[in-house]
């Protein structure tokens, strides 16, 4: 196809192919998100063929390519993506992981225009524009540009209220997805989660990764920072504190102190409107009869 749109956590994206462009093939984790609501957010132009960066264009940050295995992260490769500016634009250069040849691409785009361009660096007549890592990459710029909160976390809501867990790697996230699904609580996502104000409320919602996602979303009403414990025990944390232990499980490109401003603002907000503690957990459905006990207390 020659365009889609596609709606994830709430944001209508638009890819259309250039007449250079290659025919567009979404994955199949991507099929749930396809919407026909034409009025997006931001429009993705895919062409076919080389860019050439402008020769005083400025690389800010470079990422290299990591793997984590038994929670241990293991640089694969230096080259993975890179962030340039030039004047008021930014391209972010991304060499694929895992392709027989060196497939490469370069998105440019803007904090403030709502039309994005992204050059397929190969002959193939067809192309995923949202390919790992551009997924991400798009998904998180567009938090940037909205003042939304793109995290490290796990979702549930249980009879209507919505509950985040975010920690790094190994603390529990995915383990606690699990036990709450037991409880027949909806699971908005297990490691990754888009956070949005609307209205007086913030809303979760989750991203596409597993080939059976569809669009899912839920009110957030406690933030949990989790750690595995002997016991379960809820420890209040004082606003600047809370503060900083979510900004730790954000996503975040520490390249421009505009961007670091932009996401301490955000989630200050949303302590200061959802109320966030410590966590201290067993890995079994004792801590979810812990956490609804003690909901229910506080109201």
């Amino acid at each position: 196809m020659k365009g889609y749109n596609l709606n994830i956590a709430g944001y209508n994206i638009r890819f259309e192919s250039g007449t250079d462009g290659p025919e567009l093939v979404p994955s199949e984790r991507l099929t749930g998100y396809i919407c026909f609501e034409n009025k997006p957010d931001i429009l993705i132009r895919v062409h076919s063929g080389q860019f050439i960066l402008p020769h005083r264009a400025e690389k800010v940050f470079d990422a290299p390519f990591v793997e984590e295995l038994n929670g241990i992260r293991i640089k694969k490769n230096d080259d993975f993506w890179s962030i340039y500016k030039y004047n008021d634009d930014l391209f972010i250069k991304i060499i694929f992981p895992g392709s027989a040849e060196r497939k490469e691409a370069i998105l440019q785009y803007s904090l403030t225009g709502k039309d994005w361009d992204l050059w397929f660096d190969n002959t193939n007549k067809e192309s995923d524009p949202m390919e790992y890592p551009l997924d991400g990459l798009i998904l998180y710029y567009l938090t940037v540009v909205h003042g939304d909160i793109m995290i490290h976390a796990s979702g549930a809501d249980h009879a209507g209220h919505g509950f985040l867990f975010c920690g790094v790697s190994g603390k529990g996230k995915t383990t606690m997805a699990k036990l709450w699904d037991k409880e027949d609580a909806r699971i908005i996502h297990d490691d990754r989660l888009i956070l949005r104000r609307e209205g007086r409320s913030y809303v979760m919602y989750n991203t596409p990764v597993y080939n059976n996602d569809v669009p899912n979303r839920s009110r957030l009403d406690r933030i949990f920072i989790i750690e595995h414990g002997e016991r379960n025990e809820i420890v209040p944390v004082k606003d600047a504190e809370s503060v900083s232990m979510i900004m730790a499980n954000c996503i975040q490109h520490n390249w421009d102190p505009g961007i670091i401003a932009r996401l301490l603002d955000s989630v200050s907000a949303m302590i200061a409107s959802v109320p966030a503690a410590k966590l201290f957990f067993r890995p079994d459905r004792s801590v979810i009869e812990f956490i609804l006990e003690n909901e229910q207390r506080q109201s």
